[in-house]
């Protein structure tokens, strides 16, 4: 396994972020390169744990060992054929995961973890720089298609393999490019769109038809679509964005973070939005409401458009530095987090209640909010509000970053009479397939709001089990 005592010899290491100063005043990915020497002791970091935890931590079921190992022993050809056999896209998750994989490493137990997520990174950037990465087309076609409906990496990751598998896929994304929140949700500093259009050439090569700007459900019936095609696969995400309803809701300056952050990446990718019509927030005062990665997005978009003051607050308490006891190992671990964007400026803040909104002419002018503890009661945490702790902050954008809860129902899912969940999300057995034979699902849509890891291994999950209903079995694999 690697280097037997690499993990006693090497410290963990992590590529440098571009200099604050700098990378504000672009768009552009903030990491630095990192040597392919200094990568390669970090995979000598991997132990011989005799259980890897990290399998268990990734919901992909990436073999972690085994490519640590080989890009230590310098087998970057062997290693990215391993990554592969369980990824379908590790340029993205390499970017954009959070690394559950580091959480479960067994080497955490009481140092720093392996660094998994740069080591995964590298391989795949390696293997494009080598040109290993080429289209694999299935070597004879099944004759059945399938439509996919969205093209976020659920979507995506379920056409790869049923294209490769031999079936006819045809992508339907309702926006003008393909990518789902990859293209549109996620800032250019945290992943440039270059990195999804290199895969979508590899995909289309291989056969994936991607029809964009068609909003099933409102431009063609979803039940025509169970005519046209002989499997259906529902990936359309959780889109239904948290709203904050409180008095003040309506006047100008409150949006939700979805109608702002794709206006960005539209303009980085030369699109001309006229300034009517374009959300910024150069010159003004922000607030956002949400603590988690939307927030944080908010916030290095704000600071890079010109915010001058820009406050971030979460409704629960601040985590703590190191692992609650709630939280063991090799379980996700509950602590505070500092993102490249939370390095670049802003106050962040928490316990905090909005209670209204109040401006002068229709236009926001402050936010009024109250100060909350959480306190036991009868075995579960309740909140109260704290006395004489109310404030007012002024601000001319509020962002509103809470969250999802659920897939959109009008339209689609109405057409199709999926089941739901008690939650909202479209139901699904094991094979993902839904309650109307023929129509699977995968992704958020049926997760609820998740990691893109999980999406990628739901959309495998859902590969199989379409490739399974049409062909009465299938060799394809699924982590799930």
């Amino acid at each position: 396994m690697a280097k037997p005592t690499g993990f006693m010899e090497f410290g963990r290491e992590t590529p440098q972020r571009r200099p604050v100063g700098q990378r504000v005043h672009d768009w552009l990915e903030v990491y630095e390169d990192f040597p392919t020497d200094a990568l390669r002791q970090q995979a000598a970091r991997c132990m011989d744990c005799g259980i890897p935890f990290c399998h268990q931590g990734c919901p992909l079921g990436n073999i972690i060992p085994d490519w640590n190992d080989l890009v230590y022993r310098d087998k970057w050809h062997e290693a990215i054929e391993r990554l592969h056999a369980t990824n379908n896209f590790p340029e993205f998750t390499g970017r954009l995961c959070p690394a559950p994989c580091e959480a479960a490493c067994v080497l955490g137990i009481n140092s720093d973890p392996v660094t998994i997520k740069q080591v995964e990174l590298t391989i795949i950037e390696h293997a494009y720089r080598e040109g290993w990465i080429a289209p694999e087309p299935p070597r004879q076609r099944t004759g059945k298609s399938v439509a996919v409906i969205g093209s976020g990496p659920a979507g995506l990751a379920a056409a790869q393999q049923l294209a490769r598998a031999g079936h006819a896929v045809t992508v339907f994304e309702r926006d003008d490019r393909v990518g789902g929140l990859l293209r549109y949700g996620i800032p250019d500093f945290k992943m440039q769109k270059e990195f999804i259009d290199r895969r979508l050439r590899q995909m289309e090569a291989e056969g994936v038809e991607f029809r964009t700007s068609v909003n099933v459900g409102e431009d063609i019936d979803a039940r025509d679509l169970l005519q046209q095609f002989d499997a259906v696969c529902l990936t359309g995400g959780a889109t239904h964005a948290r709203d904050l309803e409180v008095p003040g809701r309506d006047l100008q300056g409150v949006y939700l973070a979805m109608e702002y952050l794709p206006l960005q990446n539209r303009r980085n990718a030369g699109d001309e939005i006229p300034e009517g019509q374009f959300i910024s927030a150069k010159d003004k005062r922000v607030v956002i409401l949400g603590g988690g990665d939307t927030g944080a997005d908010c916030l290095g978009t704000a600071i890079r458009q010109g915010a001058t003051e820009v406050q971030q607050y979460e409704l629960l308490p601040r985590p703590p530095d190191s692992r609650p006891s709630d939280t063991p190992w090799p379980t996700w671990p509950n602590i505070y987090r500092v993102s490249s964007a939370h390095e670049e400026g802003g106050v962040r803040d928490y316990s905090i209640l909005t209670k209204s909104l109040s401006g002068e002419g229709g236009v926001l002018k402050k936010l009024h909010a109250v100060r909350v503890e959480f306190v036991p009661e009868d075995g579960r945490q309740v909140m109260r509000e704290v006395p004489g702790s109310e404030f007012e902050v002024e601000v001319d954008l509020l962002l509103l970053a809470m969250g999802f809860l659920g897939p959109q129902r009008p339209g689609m899912l109405e057409q199709l009479g999926v089941r739901l969940t008690e939650r909202g999300n479209v139901w699904a057995d094991e094979n993902r397939m839904t309650s109307v034979p023929g129509v699977f699902t995968a992704g958020d849509m049926t997760r609820g709001q998740s990691l893109i890891v999980w999406a990628i291994a739901e959309g495998r999950t859902a590969a199989r089990g379409i490739d399974a209903y049409l062909m009465e079995s299938s060799a394809l694999p699924a982590p799930l």
